[in-house]
């Protein structure tokens, strides 16, 4: 019998979504209930290209417009656990992408700022999240390694790609308390870097490896 593909017969992602939820981020100890809810929430199938819909809740990252990537699914949990939001958190994204990381930030934030450098990518990125109805995000396109000193200062900041070091000005721009994550590091060897503001300083955590495209910028890499 012929089959329809996944996205034209109108597939209800769900139970994948669930099982996605169980056993990629529970099992490996994702505990935040919040973090779980917005993962069981977000159709990630929406953020990938309409071929690869069958492929959206696999344990991997997939390929998107200009070179990029959306990140495994578990890698999103991770990193927006570590940010430990609250609800009125204002959040600073480096790295939009397809939109997926920001989807889910916006559905545990206030306000996320998220800052991509292809246009191509925000601008199918903004109309995913209007589709979806959130109205608590404002994009830029450009250089985000410096940060956005205009909206500073964030409760969290979450880089998306990877950068040779910590950008000192991202960590500025934290109010004191505040979290960001980065993937820091060579390019085939990177590690997840969780730097919290204190009233005396930085402290600086290493947790997982990693591996994610290169952060373009100033404070990156070079183009």
């Amino acid at each position: 019998m012929n089959t329809m593909p996944e996205e034209q017969a109108g597939y209800d992602h769900t139970s994948q979504r669930e099982e996605m939820v169980r056993s990629q981020l529970e099992r490996r100890g994702i505990t935040s209930t919040a973090v779980l809810s917005a993962m069981r929430k977000i159709p990630r199938e929406l953020f990938v290209a309409p071929a690869l819909a069958g492929k959206a809740y696999e344990d991997a990252a997939l390929p998107a417009d200009c070179g990029q990537t959306i990140s495994q699914p578990y890698m999103v949990a991770r990193m927006t656990e570590l940010l430990e939001l609250q609800p009125a958190a204002r959040v600073l994204e480096i790295g939009t992408g397809t939109g997926y990381q920001t989807a889910i930030l916006a559905e545990l934030a206030r306000h996320v700022y998220t800052i991509e450098w292809h246009l191509k990518l925000m601008t199918a990125a903004a109309e995913r999240l209007e589709r979806l109805h959130y109205d608590n995000v404002t994009f830029r396109c450009g250089d985000g390694s410096g940060g956005w000193p205009e909206q500073a200062p964030f409760d969290a900041i979450i880089v998306t790609a990877g950068a040779p070091d910590v950008p000192a000005p991202l960590c500025q721009q934290l109010v004191v308390g505040g979290r960001l994550v980065i993937p820091v590091g060579e390019l085939a060897n990177q590690v997840l870097v969780r730097v919290i503001r204190t009233p005396s300083g930085f402290e600086r955590e290493t947790h997982l490896s990693c591996r994610f495209v290169k952060l373009l910028g100033e404070y990156g890499w070079k183009a």
